[in-house]
């Protein structure tokens, strides 16, 4: 008998295993209609949040095209997506074309050969389409459109300005100097909310359109805003009011330099944060040159500088009348003779020879170097001696310009915290500074900031103790725009992701595990639980390889000869029951 119960759960559990589809039939034949419907409803929900989920990661995926653009560009970019089967999509706003993020680079790229956007302006591209036989007047016309285009492309590809117009003036060129006129352009700005353009942008605008156009200057260009304020008067304004942004930005380096070097060389000794130091520098802008050319007297006789000197002197005389009148008496005097040897003259040689030769010998005269008897001169004599000197001019040519951005003046306030130093009853306690710590802190200051009493420069130190500063309220986390949008997004994907846990691990794992359980044996008590306890056995030992029918037939036998052999009583009592006997 006991061989025959055993033998009919081996039957079974053969029947269970050989086909796949009879152990699904007989595991859902162990759950009630109950846990079927509740099986079937978890399942459909699980696949229908997945797919739920999915569909909210593709919309994801969608990124920005083009954003802001003109309702022409649009139309036109929308049937060129359409032409290459692009999907796309509209931002809430309807100011945005989505396409997927993986073809965004792409299709802008394709775009672009296209000429899309064109930002509602026409380019150099309506030269292409000329006609055959069209005017001058209208070739001159399309070239103007089309230069008008292009700049306004180049200006709208600067950060703050949305869109742009220009509107350029130019005359026909005249053979006339007075007749002919100068070009002119205007430039409409629409500019980003929020945005502004600085002096510098502006006159960078200027220039831009008068280098575009021949015989422009940057002066005949005008700028206004979406406002109607004109832009091209701002910079002439500032400076007019002598507020040059550049001059300012200037001042501002060179008293933050200042401040940066003194904080840093009282920082070791008051520590960080404990001192608060402000400059006050007065720059002087101006430009300014000087040349002087000075000339000093030339008189001093060691110093003297001869450039050239001439000397002349000339010697005349006038004969008197001698002979009988007539054509002889006419005739000039024959020249004077002397003979070739002279007696010799006391005092001559060598040492005397210059003063005989400036000498005059008795009875002659000495001229003009020429030396001749008295008697053969005629009266009166005639002489004239000239001597002309030229002096170097001593002259300093001295040129002077002053370098612009000197430092007229510095005013320094520097406040330290008092020190804080804990009481006998273990709180803290500011205490000012002694007056000769001070004193060395004000001398550190001076060297530090380039201190020159000459100039002005002024400096003040204070010793007060620091109010704490409140930190401003920002922007809750929960007022974020940023924020509340990743909060949403968590918050929806949680509740995805809780849901499928939910279902799959309360509902759905219960009912696969009731179906998976093993059934017990016909047989009841203790029998029972010798043949579960024997599969079990059979599992652990071997997990991979399922024991055949015959082999867990043996396993059986075996278990319940060994629990013969160990407890017979049991066994009896067993048998009874199964015959019946108990019951006797």
């Amino acid at each position: 008998m006991a061989a025959a119960g055993i033998g009919t759960t081996g039957t079974t559990e053969t029947t269970g295993a050989g086909n796949p589809l009879d152990r699904a039939r007989e595991a859902l034949a162990r759950l009630s209609n109950r846990q079927k419907v509740l099986l079937m409803v978890s399942v459909a929900a699980v696949v229908a949040l997945l797919v739920v989920g999915g569909m909210m990661l593709r919309q994801s995926e969608y990124k920005i095209l083009f954003s802001n653009i003109g309702e022409r560009d649009g139309g036109a970019i929308i049937a060129a997506l359409e032409q290459m089967n692009v999907p796309y999509r509209f931002s809430d706003s309807g100011s945005a074309i989505l396409v997927p993020a993986s073809r965004v680079h792409d299709v802008r790229l394709r775009l672009a050969a296209q000429g899309l956007p064109r930002g509602g302006a026409v380019g150099f591209e309506l030269m292409e389409s000329q006609k055959f036989g069209i005017s001058q007047f209208a070739e001159q016309v399309n070239y103007q459109r089309g230069l008008e285009g292009e700049l306004s492309r180049t200006i709208q590809s600067i950060a703050a300005v949305q869109a742009a117009r220009v509107h350029l003036a130019i005359p026909k060129p005249s053979v006339f100097m007075r007749e002919e006129l100068k070009p002119s352009a205007s430039v409409l700005l629409n500019l980003y909310p929020g945005r502004s353009l600085d002096p510098p942008q502006i006159a960078g605008i200027q220039n831009l359109v008068a280098a575009s156009v021949p015989q422009l200057s940057p002066a005949s260009v005008t700028l206004l805003d979406q406002s109607g304020a004109l832009l091209s008067q701002m910079k002439s304004k500032l400076l007019e009011a002598g507020l040059d942004p550049t001059q300012v930005k200037y001042i501002q380096q060179v008293e933050a330099s200042i401040i940066k070097r003194v904080e840093d060389i009282l920082a070791p000794i008051v520590g960080p944060g404990n001192a608060r130091v402000q400059i006050a520098a007065d720059i002087d802008f101006s430009q300014s040159e000087q040349t002087a050319e000075t000339h000093r007297p030339n008189t001093t006789p060691p110093d003297i500088a001869i450039r050239s000197q001439q000397t002349s002197e000339t010697a005349s005389t006038n004969p008197t009348a001698q002979g009988v009148p007539g054509a002889l008496t006419n005739q000039p005097p024959v020249p004077a003779t002397a003979p070739l040897t002279q007696p010799p003259v006391p005092g001559s040689g060598p040492a005397g020879a210059a003063a005989a030769a400036a000498a005059p010998l008795p009875g002659q005269i000495n001229a003009a170097g020429v030396q001749a008897p008295i008697a053969s001169v005629g009266q009166p004599i005639n002489t004239s001696k000239n001597a002309t000197i030229n002096y170097e001019l001593d002259k300093t040519i001295r040129h002077v310009r002053q370098s612009v951005g000197t430092v007229k003046r510095l005013s320094a306030a520097v406040v330290i915290n008092q020190r804080k130093e804990v009481a006998k009853d273990g709180k803290l306690v500011s205490k000012p500074l002694p007056d000769t710590e001070l004193k060395q802190i004000s001398d550190l200051v001076k060297e530090a900031m380039g201190f020159s009493k000459e100039r002005g420069d002024t400096i003040s130190v204070a010793n007060a103790p620091f109010t704490a500063i409140e930190k401003e309220d920002s922007l809750p986390p929960w007022r974020d725009p940023e924020t509340v949008s990743l909060t949403k997004d968590l918050v929806k994907y949680g509740v995805i992701a809780g849901l499928i846990a939910y279902l799959l691990l309360g509902v759905v794992r219960p009912l696969l595990k009731t179906m998976l359980e093993r059934p017990a044996t016909a047989a009841g008590g203790i029998g029972g639980t010798i043949d579960i306890h024997a599969g079990e056995e059979g599992e652990g030992e071997e997990r991979e390889h399922r024991p055949s029918p015959t082999e867990l037939l043996d396993k059986r036998i075996a278990a319940a000869r060994e629990l013969t052999q160990r407890d017979p009583q049991l066994v009896a009592n067993i048998i009874k029951e199964w015959t019946g006997g108990g019951g006797g």
